[in-house]
């Protein structure tokens, strides 16, 4: 169902309620803070406030499902056995999508890829992933070096702020010697590195 065309204040209360079901108290707060960030960045870019309020909300429906449940639908929905080589942090958005699909009727391809490049980027980006992209790294509760510098940046360029939210995580994951998903350099190699 197209959820954002008739998305009234009773829609989202209902989106909200099934939506912290499924996770802490510590998670439904961040994703009020994607929220309310979401909405801001789409009032100044000029995208549909109700789908950035809509995917925000969703965007990590599925981040504390068990591990199992999600090889489980990689290999029943023909996803990229690769995929079982990553965890959690890749996964909740790429394979959560089809939870949110399937579990909220939530049909909007818009918002569905959206929730699926949340984490990685892609070097294709719509108005509106780099909207979820961008207000899941700044959102309020967010609280590390660089932070603030991200939020002045995405009030004045999302292009630029999704460069620096690439550049910083990609930076992070390379300290920390995590695995890298391919999409992630994707991402750097269209929005950072330069041409």
């Amino acid at each position: 169902m197209d959820y954002s065309s008739h998305y009234t204040a009773d829609t989202r209360e209902t989106l909200m309620q099934k939506v912290q079901m499924r996770m802490s108290e510590r998670r439904f707060q961040h994703v009020l803070g994607v929220e309310k960030m979401a909405i801001a960045l789409a009032e100044k870019y000029g995208c549909s406030p109700e789908k950035a309020s809509i995917a925000a909300l969703t965007h990590d429906y599925a981040k504390e499902r068990p591990d199992d449940e999600f090889m489980l639908v990689i290999k029943r929905d023909g996803f990229d056995p690769d995929l079982l080589n990553y965890g959690n942090a890749i996964w909740h958005g790429l394979v959560g999508a089809s939870f949110v699909e399937r579990e909220l009727g939530i049909t909007d391809p818009e918002i569905l890829n959206a929730i699926r490049v949340h984490t990685t980027g892609a070097a294709k980006m719509t108005l509106l992933d780099k909207i979820i992209y961008v207000a899941d790294y700044i959102e309020p509760g967010r609280n590390f070096p660089g932070v603030e510098d991200a939020r002045e940046i995405a009030l004045v360029d999302l292009d630029e702020a999704v460069a620096f939210e690439t550049k910083h995580t990609l930076a992070h994951l390379i300290e920390q010697e995590q695995q890298i998903y391919p999409k992630t350099i994707e991402t750097y190699n269209h929005w950072v590195a330069k041409k």
